[in-house]
């Protein structure tokens, strides 16, 4: 059982090692058991780890099935650079919707119900959020920006949030698979609308700071 493991004999990981056996195993979990049996315990057991090196670190199981779930996914360091800002937005799309088909999907269902019936948990996803998704959108639209090919003053926040919306609209709601198809009518038909055209008289407050 993972209460009567002794510690001491446990493999000495710190820092981004023990942060990634840690987020492994959270998805290992996830896709093995579901969302609802993930626990603590068997995240640490699975990790080889202490429950104390988790508790250490994130305050109960949404906080850190949270940040399993970024870990996953794209963020700004990673953000694509293909010299075209179509295909830098396709790229993470695609990325997007190919971590929310697995584990990293059920972690965010799961998040999501129980946040909704739970303000606690509420409360600890609101925490650790960080809008990874948009914030890896105005990385590649600063790119965009030193090629010539947008006006960064159009990149309001509404306007970078419109695509990564709908893919979690589609995701929540509709059942469907997020198919390659709609990822390009999203990115042609409603993301590069919004950056090419002049959004009226945007305010300092509206334009983003590159």
């Amino acid at each position: 059982m993972p209460g009567n493991r002794d510690h001491r004999k446990l493999p000495r990981r710190r820092g981004a090692a023990l942060n990634s056996a840690i987020f492994e195993a959270v998805r290992a979990e996830i896709a093995e058991s579901g969302y609802a049996a993930l626990t603590m315990d068997s995240v640490a057991e699975r990790a080889r780890a202490s429950k104390a090196s988790l508790y250490r670190r994130w305050p109960g199981r949404a906080a850190l099935v949270l940040e399993a779930a970024y870990d996953a996914m794209p963020g700004p360091a990673s953000a694509p650079d293909t010299g075209s800002l179509r295909e830098d937005a396709l790229a993470i799309l695609r990325l997007v919707a190919q971590q929310l088909e697995g584990a990293v999907g059920q972690a965010m269902r799961g998040l999501l119900g129980e946040a909704l019936q739970n303000p606690a948990v509420a409360a600890e996803v609101q925490e650790y959020a960080r809008g990874n998704v948009a914030k890896t959108m105005r990385a590649i639209i600063e790119q965009a920006a030193a090629r010539g090919e947008c006006d960064p003053r159009v990149a309001t926040e509404t306007r970078i949030e419109a695509g990564p919306a709908l893919l979690r609209q589609r995701f929540i709601f509709s059942g469907v698979p997020i198919d390659d198809d709609y990822l390009v009518r999203v990115v042609d038909e409603v993301m590069l609308p919004l950056l090419a055209s002049p959004p009226g008289r945007p305010t300092d407050s509206q334009l983003l700071s590159f």
